[in-house]
């Protein structure tokens, strides 16, 4: 009897899953750029333009709102990082010096109690944007920027994510704060292509097609990709509901915004490319080494395998079992 209770209860839950995923609107799936990702799988590699390139976005539209404070500029330089030289240790290399001098920070008070500011070295912290949460919350409605420095491991999807936020942005030239479906945002969506829902939302025939209107809260930003309900926003039939929610963050990465110093074309989806790249390093600098020892420990283990199954034939070839 209660295993059948069990079972019921697991029925209905699911029921209940199920009809709030129908009627909620959840965002679409993150994917990866379609070339893919370099530095996935246990061979996968940083590739170095693309973190140096996510650098220049990183600090020229990033900066300004979001802190890294786990990273130092001594980890620029580091092996497998954005400016590593094996001609320098990290410390002494010189494009790191010259990136963390054009930065000051507090480097204590004087005699009356006034801060006092020096050029930032590369053991120094990345400079944060403000000096507290409070202030940043003032700074931007209420909402606090998440930190960078770990924020691909924090999101389901990881690079994946930050890439199909950042590049899915409706864009609809005849914005007024209302989106319409279908419309002119329908073709801008449909262009980040294989989200889960993205083709429910989208598909004619027998699947469901969006009709309706999608009305944006003052100081937010609708993205399909960010989680969250759009339903009292809804303007349509409840039951088939936009993907995605709100964000405080506009949309930031604007088509030649960064002049990239390789000469690459700044397009939208190429930034969004290279900072979610730079921010999956920054999350875990250490990923090239941590690789490479793990290559070297399956070697290991595998030839010690081998020359223990040969010694164990050896010692007991003439023993009767």
């Amino acid at each position: 009897m209660t295993f059948t209770r069990l079972l019921s209860v697991a029925a209905i839950s699911l029921g209940l899953v199920a009809s709030a995923h129908a009627a909620g609107g959840s965002e679409k799936h993150p994917h990866p750029p379609e070339g893919g990702w370099t530095f996935e799988g246990p061979l996968g590699e940083f590739d170095q333009g693309a973190l140096q390139r996510g650098y220049q976005v990183y600090t020229t539209v990033c900066a300004s709102c979001h802190s890294m404070k786990l990273l130092s500029y001594r980890n620029l330089g580091e092996k497998g990082g954005p400016f590593y030289s094996p001609d320098y240790p990290a410390n002494q290399n010189p494009l790191v010096k010259a990136i963390a001098a054009e930065n000051e920070i507090l480097g204590g008070l004087d005699d009356f109690g006034d801060p006092l500011y020096r050029a930032a070295t590369p053991a120094d912290r990345f400079k944060s944007p403000y000096p507290n949460d409070v202030a940043a919350r003032a700074a931007n409605g209420g909402a606090l920027p998440p930190d960078f420095s770990a924020l691909v491991k924090a999101r389901p999807g990881g690079a994946s994510y930050i890439y199909s936020l950042l590049s899915g942005y409706p864009d609809d030239p005849e914005y007024d704060g209302i989106f319409e479906f279908p419309g002119t945002f329908e073709a801008a969506a449909d262009g980040h292509g294989d989200g889960e829902h993205g083709d429910e939302a989208h598909a004619d025939g027998d699947k469901h097609e969006l009709h309706g209107k999608l009305e944006q809260p003052l100081g937010q930003y609708y993205n399909p990709y960010m989680p969250g309900d759009v339903t009292p926003q809804w303007q349509g039939d409840p039951r088939h509901v936009p993907p995605g929610g709100f964000l405080a963050m506009p949309p930031v990465l604007i088509e030649g915004i960064v002049d990239y110093m390789d000469g690459t074309p700044a397009t939208v989806d190429q930034m969004a490319a290279d900072v979610a790249t730079f921010l999956a390093w920054a999350s875990e600098p250490k990923q090239g080494n941590r690789k490479s020892a793990g290559l070297k420990v399956i070697a290991f283990l595998t030839v010690f395998a081998v020359l223990l199954w040969l010694s164990y034939h050896q010692i007991w070839r003439n023993v009767e079992h």
